[in-house]
């Protein structure tokens, strides 16, 4: 991240944090202590929310003029038809938001943010119109931030693998990127990791087969390591596999730029590099959605080309059986 881009880091190392720490709470509340049946999803609805809404509220304070691009929007809370129990979620959501706001100062924290004790209380409306900047269409020039309040729905219910991610593209390009859930991330990426591979948990996110085949060409014997959320990113970043793969499971499903943002950052500043399955870079200049999906591949900048040539040589074959 550039030193050009201190204050936008801060900003959103402040927001990631909060928005964590709620999320935390809820888990902690609604999901650890059993309180809510296994098929229930109603804590990560709450907490999706609440954290954009946290997230939202403070880059409105800190950079007013700046479009987001957010996982969630509130026409479902606002709707004249909507259920008695919407009106039960949408005072939950305010007291968590405020509660996360009002968390005393951290160093680098600014209470021009909206934070801290002493900010004022955001009332319902503000807290939705804050969840509903997050719902610009997305663009190739200027500034955006791209949200995902809670990267890795399942993996957060599991009490596993989750991530509150956020991220500034300027002209398409990733300039900050931040994601947390607790843990750390030292970046040391290079040749010399585990020969592993490193997957979506759920199966319909990424073709697990064509991972498989890809692992035989490539020598690769130690069974994929498969995780929820961006913490794959992380996870490569660190030196936990030689390769994230998520390649496509079907025909028409395009990538949103949120779940994508603050990993291909985290990576490139670890010295490795992530693309399509083309070796194209990630275009985040396409509106909401990567566009057409050709799959992401992350690696370490000296495994990439074999990686790709694996992954062409499966693909070929896999286009001449059907043929």
């Amino acid at each position: 991240m550039s030193v050009a881009y201190a204050l936008e880091k801060q900003v959103a190392i402040s927001a990631v944090l909060r928005a964590c720490s709620l999320t935390s709470s809820v888990f902690k509340k609604l999901v650890k202590d059993e309180t809510v049946t296994k098929n229930d999803k109603s804590p990560v609805t709450v907490a999706d929310y609440s954290a954009q809404a946290v997230i939202g509220s403070i880059l409105a304070k800190a950079f007013p003029d700046d479009p987001i691009v957010g996982e969630e929007d509130t026409a479902a809370l606002r709707s004249a038809t909507a259920p008695p129990e919407t009106e039960l979620l949408r005072d939950r959501i305010t007291t968590l938001a405020n509660e996360a706001l009002h968390e005393p100062l951290q160093p680098g924290d600014n209470e021009a943010w909206g934070i801290g004790p002493n900010a004022p209380i955001r009332t319902n409306g503000e807290l939705l119109d804050a969840i509903d900047r997050g719902t610009h269409l997305g663009d190739s020039k200027g500034r955006m931030w791209t949200i995902d309040p809670i990267d890795g729905t399942k993996g957060f219910l599991r009490g596993e693998q989750y991530a509150v991610c956020l991220a500034l593209i300027v002209d398409s390009k990733v300039e900050v990127g931040r994601f947390y859930n607790g843990d750390t991330f030292p970046l040391k990426l290079s040749s010399n990791v585990p020969r592993r591979l490193l997957e979506s948990y759920e199966s319909g996110h990424s073709s697990h087969g064509l991972s498989e085949k890809v692992s035989k060409i490539l020598g690769i014997t130690e069974p994929p390591l498969r995780i929820d959320s961006q913490v794959k990113y992380g996870a490569l970043a660190r030196g936990d596999g030689m390769a994230y793969f998520r390649m496509p499971t079907g025909v028409g499903y395009e990538e949103k730029i949120w779940d994508h943002a603050s990993g291909d950052l985290i990576v490139s500043e670890a010295g490795g590099i992530v693309s399509d399955s083309r070796g194209e870079p990630l275009n985040f200049g396409l509106g909401r959605t990567l566009g057409k999906n050709y799959g992401v591949i992350g690696s370490a900048k000296s495994d990439h080309a074999a990686i790709l040539k694996a992954i062409q040589q499966v693909s070929s074959e896999s286009e001449r059986s059907k043929a």
